[in-house]
């Protein structure tokens, strides 16, 4: 596989933006990724994009211009734009493609996703006794975690406190004030153990990559910031995930653990090589589980790294640095690339008072989604 580089950057900021579509806020984030490239719609060979609730990403060209270019859509959960990239960086890695475009975007409505059964395949009775509300799944699966490893609500509080600490000096983030784990920890309870900030919200936005190959990067002068692993893998048997239809009485493996040893060997690097990580955060749990599936600490070893700092900007691996999607929310289609976003703008040093020190040179995404889907990317200056 030849290598891949990515050349430019561009998001729409998340949150909430009246009289735009989701469609048309990817819009604004791929002429913004085209311009960082130094390139135009007419020079994109193909593309690969998705969103949950806005819409077919092909349609894209009704916006940017018919010029025929080959472009799938990607509909995977909140995995979705992690997809989308793994497609874009097969084209060009396969030799197929000198340069192509990655996209997601999405425009939830408020209040909570309204998943339906039959769409994961699971019966109707599973809808009713309240397991597709994903905030009383993610609960019940954090308390079992929590009993079995010595995980406090005080490091609960930890993980949204940062969060919104780092998103103060993120442009593109939606709540962009801190917030202290005090009020964090006595906010109203949403489900036990987690707390109204402990939670990110559906939220809007737009997300695009511009991927090339190494001639081509060369020709832009943008060959800086290369792919050095893209993996996606599914749930396991004995995988306790999003909308699973049981739970096995012997815990078996889990998709998050599949792609981060997928993309360590790809990448020829291990979790102690990576310098800044993003990691999906759907509520303050999820990163502190994750930090364990993708090889960083051993089960239970979060309590000290979150009492220590060890997580923040200036710590040994500074996780979710823009806020996550805690502080930015999450419209599903344009989530994963936001990590991957982030992640250039780290390694680049462009992050401003968000910036990691030390001129990181090795960073990690990983994206969750129901029905336990994980995808992770490592990227390399």
């Amino acid at each position: 596989m030849a290598d891949v580089f990515i050349v430019g950057v561009g998001i729409h900021p998340f949150g909430r933006t009246d009289g735009l579509s989701g469609l048309q806020q990817g819009a604004y984030a791929a002429r913004a990724a085209m311009a960082d490239a130094g390139v135009d719609w007419s020079d994109i060979q193909f593309g690969f994009g998705g969103s949950d609730a806005s819409g077919n990403a092909d349609t894209i060209v009704n916006e940017l211009g018919l010029t025929g270019l080959p472009f799938i859509n990607v509909k995977n959960g909140c995995a979705t734009g992690g997809s989308a990239m793994i497609g874009a960086w097969q084209g060009i890695a396969s030799g197929q493609y000198d340069i192509g475009i990655a996209l997601g975007f999405d425009k939830h409505p408020r209040g909570a996703f309204n998943a339906m059964p039959a769409d994961y395949s699971l019966p109707d009775w599973y809808g009713s006794v309240g397991l597709m509300v994903t905030t009383q799944f993610f609960a019940m699966k954090l308390q079992r975690y929590m009993a079995q490893h010595g995980i406090t609500s005080q490091s609960l509080g930890r993980v949204s406190e940062k969060a919104f600490d780092n998103a103060v000096h993120a442009d593109h983030a939606w709540r962009r004030a801190p917030v202290d784990i005090d009020t964090i920890l006595n906010a109203a309870m949403i489900n036990d153990p987690l707390t109204k900030y402990m939670f990110c919200s559906p939220a809007e936005g737009g997300v695009a990559l511009i991927l090339a190959s190494e001639k081509k990067a060369r020709e832009l002068g943008r060959a800086d910031v290369r792919v050095k692993a893209a993996a996606i893998r599914t749930r396991p048997p004995g995988s306790f995930e999003v909308f699973a239809p049981g739970l096995d009485v012997v815990r078996g493996g889990a998709p998050t653990l599949l792609a981060s040893a997928a993309a360590y060997e790809m990448a020829g690097v291990g979790p102690e090589d990576i310098d800044v990580a993003q990691l999906q955060d759907t509520e303050s749990g999820a990163e502190i589980m994750h930090m364990a599936e993708n090889g960083f600490c051993a089960d239970g070893a979060q309590e000290e790294w979150l009492a220590e700092g060890w997580t923040r900007i200036d710590g040994r691996l500074p996780v979710n640095t823009d806020g996550g999607c805690l502080a930015c929310g999450e419209p599903i289609g344009a989530s994963g690339l936001r990590q991957v976003y982030e992640n250039v703008i780290q390694l680049r040093g462009h992050g401003g008072g968000r910036q990691v020190p030390g001129n990181p040179k090795t960073a990690y995404t990983h994206v969750y989604g129901a029905p336990g889907i994980s995808g992770v990317t490592i990227l390399q200056r």
